[in-house]
């Protein structure tokens, strides 16, 4: 049970929900019964999937480009796609970071980030955290 508690809560918690996920790692990452290798895969690939529905909410807004309210013309759009997807992939690689990660996942939907860059990027810089969030917790409890 604490496997699908741990992913779930993860995926949650890389939404625009004000979730934090590591808490309930570290809960479970505390009883030996349980797989470390595991928990750290389940998060990272549920946190990494919470990031994708990000992206995919910024791919939907695209719909309303046209529509008054939206904030960016469709030539600043444009322009920031170009740059953003010539140098600024690279910004994935910290979607792992509170509130500012969840915008730049919605923001590189918008600007059409192609997916072959998006997960990776995204998965490297989420499993590195929770990686780091494990060892730390290993070498201060554990050890």
């Amino acid at each position: 049970m604490g496997y699908v508690v741990v992913f779930f809560t993860s995926f949650l918690a890389a939404t625009v929900l004000p979730l934090g996920s590591e808490g309930v790692l570290l809960y479970y990452a505390s009883d030996t019964a349980n797989s470390w290798l595991l928990l750290w895969g389940l998060a990272s690939v549920g946190n990494t999937l919470g990031a994708l529905t990000n992206w995919l909410l910024g791919g939907f807004l695209l719909r309303y480009e046209s529509h008054k309210w939206f904030p960016v013309s469709a030539d600043h759009r444009q322009k920031a796609e170009r740059v953003f997807n010539r140098y600024g992939v690279w910004s994935l690689l910290l979607t792992w970071l509170p509130v500012v990660g969840d915008g730049i996942a919605l923001v590189s939907g918008v600007l059409r980030t192609s997916i072959w860059y998006f997960l990776p990027l995204v998965f490297i810089g989420k499993a590195a955290r929770y990686a780091l969030v494990l060892w730390g917790h290993y070498w201060l409890f554990v050890n």
